[in-house]
């Protein structure tokens, strides 16, 4: 699952599942017409669900995209 900003894209075993964009629901209503506060955070908890179905994950990782990229080792500064 990759977040930047409201984009979302999900992929599940190399193909993506999902990949959308919760601005519009946020800006313009859902498909539903209902009310989903969760649309209007920008920070919070992830939550992996099923419909229905026994669900299960392994190896789940989560990497802050925005932190900044480490400094490459082995060059250093001349004297």
């Amino acid at each position: 699952m990759t977040v930047k900003g409201t984009r979302i894209t999900v992929e599940l075993n190399g193909t993506v599942i999902l990949d959308g964009d919760i601005a519009d629901g946020r800006d313009n209503g859902t498909l539903d017409h209902k009310d989903h506060p969760g649309l209007k955070r920008t920070t919070g908890h992830i939550g992996f669900l099923g419909h229905g179905s026994v669900v299960k994950f392994r190896n789940i990782r989560i990497k802050d995209l925005t932190a900044e990229a480490p400094k490459a080792e082995g060059k250093k500064k001349k004297k």
